[in-house]
């Protein structure tokens, strides 16, 4: 049994989802292979970027059949409530198995990004420092926004935001969003939110500022040692579990 759902206005991509199974089979172009498989499929025009969420355990089969939304419905869903901070959703696609769901998949247009905030926090591109400055400034701008609406991304790492460079400034997408809560936040779980970065101590602070420029509320010294702090406490915690591994450990 297949189960099928199109985003409003894309009904012309029903024939690419009914055989999404066997068009991700055959395609070689994986951008990402960990637990979950994303690969950039080209239909009828347009870039799509389809997610291959790994297929559950039978205990899970029998909670995402009948207790819980699959991953590749919440993330659906997550991007009909938050289209304007997310690349267009198309549709998903679950496929039943034995009467339990079994393999899933969610599909999106392609967002066509100059670089993530990974390369930029790393300064891996031909910049200024006062260029990198005004990209954390507005990932700043663009994080306060996310909060304002009452999300809260709890994977809001490097590799998951996306950066276009227009002629109108800089825009930003955030993917991988099956993991998000929606709530009025504090201002203690807004510093949260900047812990997976990994970024350098000083990154952090010129993003702080920008931020509490927005976040009136907010006491600009108090809050720039909560973002500090929650991201130290981060790194902390990942360099113990690396060296437990026996894994180099960066700063």
């Amino acid at each position: 049994m297949m189960k099928l759902i199109l985003n409003s206005g894309c009904e012309s991509y029903r024939d690419f989802l009914e055989n999404i199974k066997s068009s991700f089979e055959e395609n070689r172009s994986t951008i990402h292979k960990a637990r979950n498989e994303l690969k950039e499929i080209h239909y009828a025009g347009v870039n799509t970027i389809v997610k291959s969420f790994k297929v559950p355990h039978l205990l899970n089969k029998i909670i995402y059949t009948y207790f819980r939304d699959s991953k590749a419905k919440r993330s659906y869903e997550y991007s009909l409530r938050i289209s304007s901070f997310v690349p267009k959703a198309i549709g998903y696609v679950e496929f039943y198995k034995n009467g339990l769901l079994d393999t899933s998949y969610f599909i999106s247009e392609k967002f066509e990004y100059t670089y993530t905030i990974r390369e930029a926090l790393k300064k891996k591109l031909n910049k200024t420092d006062a260029q990198y400055d005004a990209i954390y400034k507005a990932f700043a701008k663009f994080t306060f926004d996310l909060h304002e609406n009452n999300i809260f991304h709890d994977d809001y790492s490097p590799g998951n935001i996306l950066i276009k460079e227009t002629q109108q400034g800089l825009e930003f997408k955030i993917v991988d969003i099956n993991r998000m809560s929606f709530n009025v936040l504090t201002e203690s779980k807004r510093a949260q939110n900047f812990e997976k970065l990994w970024a350098l101590d000083d990154i952090l602070k010129v993003m702080a500022d920008e931020y509490t420029k927005f976040y009136s509320s907010s006491d600009a010294k108090i809050f720039k040692k909560s973002v500090l702090y929650f991201s130290n406490k981060n790194k902390k915690i990942k360099n113990f579990k690396k060296r437990l591994k026996g894994k180099p450990v960066t700063d």
